[in-house]
Parts: structure tokens; sequence; C-alpha cells
């Protein structure tokens, strides 16, 4: 299956298409072979696949894993519709601070790929969400942090105001308080691929 690549304005986060079989019994897709994905320039190895699902409101993130034990994450809705947002750390970068939103449907089976360095959060917009995510790095908590989801330096416009949070994601940190102790630096970060699709923002709800 071919898959479309569409890059983004924030370094290394892609946006991938892959095509579907679709007759009247449903649809058959290939949602990561190695082989095609490689033929797409995108070399990744995965360790460790996280299945979770949410009600409407339920807002996860923003959450990263500092250099002691970087993780990237390939990530799809398999049920309902998420508001997904990525947010960049990495201190020097020319959008550092800035973030990335875009709606994903389990309808379109659109993925989106968040590298080492950057903050990914999601909100559930359906009655029933369910997200599926590979890993290039094992959950390692002890090298986790959390921005907080409305840290006023971002800007970030989040479909529902009053979202269902942990007690971690409540008490995450500003971005202020993030440039205390930064996790990224731009020259730690070398994006895996750089893809080789279309550069085009079309479907994307924000760009900041």
């Amino acid at each position: 299956m071919k898959v479309h690549v569409t890059t983004t304005p924030l370094e290394g986060v892609q946006l991938l298409d892959i095509d579907y079989f679709r007759d009247a019994r449903g649809f058959f897709v290939e949602p990561w072979n190695e082989r095609d994905f490689r033929n797409a320039g995108l070399d990744w190895t995965f360790v460790q696949e996280g299945h979770s699902g949410s009600s409407r409101g339920v807002l996860r993130g923003l959450h990263y894993q500092d250099m002691t034990a970087p993780m990237g994450k390939l990530l799809r809705c398999t049920s309902g519709e998420i508001f997904d947002v990525v947010v960049d750390l990495r201190v020097a970068s020319p959008t550092f601070g800035q973030h990335l939103a875009v709606v994903l449907t389990a309808a379109r089976g659109r993925q989106i790929y968040v590298p080492p360095g950057f903050a990914h959060g999601f909100q559930a917009l359906t009655e029933h969400v369910e997200v599926q995510y590979r890993q290039t790095g094992f959950y390692t908590p002890q090298s986790e942090g959390t921005l907080l989801w409305n840290a006023p330096e971002l800007g970030i416009e989040w479909p529902i105001l009053e979202p269902v949070l942990s007690t971690r994601d409540r008490q995450g940190i500003t971005l202020t308080q993030y440039l205390e102790r930064p996790a990224f630096r731009v020259s730690e970060q070398r994006p895996p691929s750089s893809g080789r699709g279309k550069d085009s923002s079309h479907d994307l709800s924000h760009r900041r």
C-alpha cells in the first residue's frame, strides 16, 4: 500500500496517509509496513505499542520524554475523533514553543509521527475514542515530563474548554518553567527522516 507523506511546519513532524482497500464489506489497511515506509523515506524502528480509550472531553498531555530515554511516536485514532497537538520543545529551534494541531479521525485513518524533542497531547472529541501508537523508545516514567495543557505561552485553542484531566496533567509546567530546565536543544534532535511527501498544510486545524 502506498504511503503518502505530508511535511509540517515543525521539523520532523509528519502526517501520513495510507491507501485503503474498500468495498461493500468494509476496508483493509496496513497501518505499518516496514518495507513500504522505508520506500517512502521513513526508517523507524518501534519497540513498544500503546492503546488508550477515552470518553468525550478527556485530554491527555502534553507529554514528552527527555534525552535520557528519547521516544518518537507514530499515532493514529482508531475509533472516533481527536484533536491532536504537538509542541516544539527544542531550545534554539526556529519554531520553539510553537504548536501544530490537527483533527485525526478513525474514518480517515491519517497518522502523525512525533519525534523526540516535542510534547504531545490530544483531546477526545466524540463519545468514545481509541488511540493506538507505536513508540521508538520504551516508556520510562523517570524521564517523562508534562507541559501544562493550557500554558498561556502556547495559545492552544482546545475545542472543549473544560477537559477531563488526570492529576498529573493538571500539574504540568508552563513553557517559562520548562526553560528553567529544558529537556531538549535543537542540536540534540536528528529526525530519522524528512520524508519524501509534498509540503502541504491542508487539513491542519491550527498552525502556530
